[in-house]
């Protein structure tokens, strides 16, 4: 045998197997890193998974079911808290109830804050299955505390008495007795 069909039979010259893992190794490490850095990695908190899941505002209040509207920020430390048992509630009432989440930093619900002059969060606007508003709730509800709301919704009763809990007032025409009364801002005619 010559020896020029020796080296015909060897491997051409080229980046060995290390190198190859090596270089798999990096390109692996950055599709993580830039994964990560787009957030694909990180777990949605569970007020932006519930945000995404919420059906349409009009839809839930125009479909037949009542309808819980809840105001949210994700650093707003009384929504995180209230986040697993409103979970919960979504959870356990799925195709009886609806749980609309809008973000207060979202300029796209800028309307609907100022329709239902959203000024605190968490903020709830509470609508019957004919998608009439209730009532609202502001601030923090415990777990039990949001039972009560949602149960009493689906059973079309008053809405439990909870601080910060209360039906909206009309504003309705009083008839003039010809003296116009004193505007103040507790005046009721």
């Amino acid at each position: 045998m010559s020896s020029t069909d020796v080296s015909s039979t060897q491997p051409t010259a080229g980046p060995g197997r290390r190198e190859r893992v090596v270089l798999l190794a990096i390109a692996a490490l950055l599709a993580l890193l830039v994964a990560w850095q787009r957030g694909a990695l990180t777990q949605q908190a569970p007020l932006e998974a519930m945000a995404r899941r919420s059906p349409e505002l009009s839809t839930a209040l125009a479909n037949g079911t009542p309808t819980v509207v809840e105001f949210y920020a994700d650093w707003c430390e009384s929504c995180r808290a209230m986040a697993p048992a409103m979970e919960g509630i979504e959870r356990q009432q799925r195709g009886h109830l609806d749980v609309v989440l809008l973000n207060v930093d979202n300029p796209r619900w800028q309307p609907e804050l100022e329709r239902y002059a959203v000024n605190g969060i968490p903020h709830l606007e509470l609508f019957d299955a004919a998608g009439t508003n209730r009532g609202r709730s502001i601030g923090a509800r415990s777990g039990s505390e949001l039972e009560a709301l949602t149960a009493a919704l689906l059973a079309d009763q008053p809405l439990p008495e909870l601080a910060g809990v209360g039906a909206l007032s009309r504003l309705e025409a009083v008839p003039s007795s010809g003296t116009p009364a004193p505007i103040a801002p507790r005046s009721h005619g």
